[in-house]
């Protein structure tokens, strides 16, 4: 009996360790990618970020918040726009005043609106051209928020005319005519920077 029980504690001692050295190697993997980060080494970024990824969960909280804005940059300058959303959202929400994750969030959006507003002009078809405004319009609203979080933090006269010429679009005259409002609202909240620790 003795010699079972020391039996099931030498495993379950292996195993704490083995989950300690496993956090330590994904926060030195980290340590990595911030270190090519900053050193401008920007062919090395995908791969040490998404090697890092399968295990983020690891990472202690504020770390990993830090390491999904870091990734989620990497994949926009990547030109992968959707990848980088799905990590720009993880950050907003838990840090909802980072203004700079909005501003991410609201121009991938944007973006999209403006490819579907394309295809909207140039289409004749009836039946896509409602789809096509239902789409715009999905892609507009969700890019508002994100991009008058921005502009309320930190002011930007593209952004302001990216946000009114969204609302005229939309032909939403109360959302323009109040806007001035929400962006004093929204201005009472806002970090800038990511703690990491």
């Amino acid at each position: 009996m003795l010699k079972k029980i020391c039996i099931f504690l030498f495993v379950v001692l292996i195993s704490v360790v083995a989950k300690a050295q496993s956090a330590d190697s994904v926060y030195s993997r980290y340590l990595d990618f911030n270190l090519a980060r900053f050193q401008g080494e920007t062919e090395k970024l995908l791969g040490l970020g998404e090697a890092i990824l399968p295990a983020a969960d690891k990472l202690p909280e504020k770390t990993r918040i830090n390491f999904y804005f870091a990734i989620g940059q990497v994949y926009e300058n990547n030109d992968q726009p959707q990848k980088a959303l799905g990590y720009y959202e993880k950050v907003a929400a838990a840090v909802p005043d980072y203004y700079v994750v909005h501003r991410g969030i609201g121009y991938i959006y944007l973006a999209q609106a403006k490819e579907i507003k394309d295809k909207l002009n140039a289409s004749s078809d009836a039946g896509l051209t409602e789809k096509l405004k239902g789409d715009y319009e999905t892609a507009a609203r969700k890019a508002l928020p994100h991009l008058e979080k921005a502009q309320a933090c930190d002011p930007s006269d593209e952004t302001l005319d990216e946000i009114k010429s969204l609302y005229q679009n939309l032909k939403d005259t109360e959302g323009l005519n109040t806007l001035n409002v929400r962006l004093k609202e929204l201005s009472k909240h806002c970090i800038d920077l990511l703690e990491d620790k």
